[in-house]
């Protein structure tokens, strides 16, 4: 991150501490070794400050964490994927990678799970038969042979 982004966001934060979010201020990005590890100390600021939190957080992202730990919590608990889809009103799909996240202790979205574990699709039957050179109909005019458009 750079020098001008650092106070911009430092400056974001003031302003959110005077709308009452408490004395909140994020840890220099210099700090840390990693960027994984500066964000994950942020992420501990973040969290700990809930006001701060809320204000970051919209109502949709909100209702995603309340459901994914809803759905963790069943299943470790030992429900079904039918019986929490029913329950919940979510896809079995959103369960088993809350299960997958359960298990890896690391929860990756469908799409972010998509880039490797998902198989490539095929589109055609048979990618090895090759294309006729030209195209064979009847018309009234007779038999006509049509070639592709190159």
């Amino acid at each position: 991150m750079s020098y001008i982004k650092y106070v911009k966001l430092n400056l974001f934060m003031a302003k959110i501490n005077n709308m009452g979010a408490g004395s909140f201020l994020l840890p220099p990005r210099s700090e840390y070794s990693s960027r994984k590890d500066w964000e994950k100390a942020c992420w501990d600021r973040i969290t700990k400050s809930g006001k701060f939190l809320e204000t970051l957080v919209t109502a949709n992202e909100r209702r995603n964490i309340v459901m994914r730990a809803a759905v963790a919590e069943f299943v470790n608990s030992g429900k079904r994927p039918q019986q929490i889809s029913r329950g919940l009103l979510i896809s079995r799909q959103t369960i088993n990678s809350i299960r997958k996240a359960i298990k890896e202790r690391n929860y990756k979205s469908y799409r972010e799970r998509g880039k490797t574990e998902r198989k490539k699709k095929v589109w055609s039957r048979h990618p090895s038969k090759k294309k006729p050179y030209r195209r064979y109909r009847r018309t009234k005019y007779g038999k006509v042979y049509l070639h592709p458009s190159l």
